[in-house]
């Protein structure tokens, strides 16, 4: 039998920093709810985005578009975890461990439910969009990956240098940014999905060693930047992505969304003093406690649990109103609600893929396999981001970076990834 999250909580050490923790569930939580309120389903089962409907909510993203928070609290996380654990084969394979087997058992439910309504001949409507629609989360796994796997010479390059690592990284931004619209070079935009999550990650060190000091410079320099490059430059109002528009802040990132993490991550700081006081109370502790243990599983499927809500509506032929009209807005409590309590289920039925699974250790052996199969997790799982599971069958494929793959293809390599990061714990064992 598990630890309990009431057990968890008790075993607490006094000197966990447990306002991480509780950044960490209140990102997820407005992630999670963002994607049920952006979601604009019509009457005829397609999904379109609130945000397009009613541009001028995009500015909400900007206190909303909390990816970044969770990408800097990972950075503190990882510096910790390395330290305690400096063998690279040993670190991944503990990191991964509770992000990769529930995300495969999600990629393997979803792959096989694919495959028969696509022999059905039932792919159509509603649930063709939901084929192409539930993977696309998965892109921030797969940048996830990628962080865990550079966090090993990017915390020593913080260790040499502080500030000026993420200095290095930022000015990679720049530079991709000045080559991709001043100088239309294509394809190097690509490289700030490295280049600006990575400097966000960056943070997370800075902060893990006490070295964000003046958070009040770092939230205002990011949000005049932001401001002064969506004023001034190429970069769309939106920090989220928005269809058919010409330039993302998102895919790929941008300088405007690096300045966005700047300015979050100094706002999540300034409030450091009352968010700890408010997470040091028992009941609240518990309760984050418990948060983190699901946190991922309700990730991987709460837009299922969402688009099993729509389609409910729609086979009990209940009014689906025009989105963003009164009766719109006055329907979304209801549908909340009831994403929520199936997000609930479908975690009570998956969450144990979620569970730590003691540590074994590994030595310097496994580190090349481990290296090998964590690359080809993070470009299985951003490949399928990308494809979804919509032809599955007739060989659709979509571009990752400059690179044709289909589903099929994407998960074969995030499993064999899997599989890798897992021989090489076992593998340092034996040995």
């Amino acid at each position: 039998m598990g630890i309990s999250a009431r057990e968890l909580a008790a075993a607490t050490p006094a000197t966990r920093d447990r306002y991480v923790d509780l950044l960490r569930v209140a990102s997820l939580a407005v992630v999670l709810l963002g994607h049920w309120l952006m979601a604009a389903v019509t009457a005829d089962g397609q999904v379109g985005n609130l945000l397009a409907v009613v541009p001028g909510l995009q500015v909400a993203t900007w206190a909303f578009q909390v990816m970044p928070v969770f990408f800097f609290v990972g950075g503190f996380s990882h510096a910790l975890a390395h330290r305690s654990r400096p063998r690279y084969a040993d670190f991944l394979r503990a990191r991964l461990q509770r992000l990769l087997r529930p995300t495969m058992v999600f990629v393997a439910v979803w792959g096989a439910a694919a495959l028969v309504l696509q022999l059905s001949s039932a792919d159509g409507g509603l649930t063709g969009v939901a084929l192409r629609l539930v993977t696309q989360p998965l892109w921030f796994i797969g940048i996830y990956l990628a962080m865990v796997a550079f966090t090993p010479p990017l915390l020593r390059l913080h260790e040499r240098r502080g500030w000026g690592a993420f200095a290095v990284l930022a000015g990679g931004a720049v530079a991709v940014d000045v080559l991709r619209f001043a100088a239309d070079v294509p394809f190097v935009g690509f490289l700030n999905f490295a280049f600006v999550w990575l400097a966000i990650h960056q943070l997370g060190f800075l902060r893990a060693d006490g070295m964000i000091r003046r958070p009040a410079l770092l939230a205002g320099a990011g949000l005049l930047g932001a401001a002064a490059l969506v004023a001034l430059g190429p970069y769309p109002l939106s920090m989220v992505g928005m269809p058919g528009e010409k330039v993302s802040n998102m895919a790929p990132p941008t300088l405007a969304l690096l300045c966005h993490g700047l300015w979050l991550v100094g706002a999540v700081e300034l409030l450091r003093g009352p968010g700890a006081r408010f997470v040091a109370r028992a009941g609240v502790w518990r309760a984050v406690v418990a948060a983190n243990g699901v946190a991922m599983t309700a990730f991987l499927w709460h837009l299922t649990a969402m688009l099993a809500v729509y389609g409910v509506m729609l086979g009990l032929g209940t009014e689906l109103p025009v989105p963003a009209t009164g009766a719109w807005w006055a329907q979304v409590p209801v549908r909340f609600l009831a994403a929520g309590l199936l997000t609930a289920l479908l975690v009570a039925v998956f969450r144990r893929f979620e569970a730590p699974v003691p540590p074994a250790p590994a030595s310097a052996a496994g580190g090349p396999v481990a290296a090998v199969g964590i690359t080809l997790a993070l470009l299985g799982v951003l490949g399928l981001s990308l494809t979804g599971f919509g032809g599955l069958l007739t060989g659709h494929a979509a571009t990752l970076i400059a690179v044709p793959v289909t589903a099929p293809a994407a998960v074969a390599m995030a499993l064999v990834g899997w599989l890798l990061v897992e021989r090489a714990g076992r593998t340092a064992v034996r040995g």
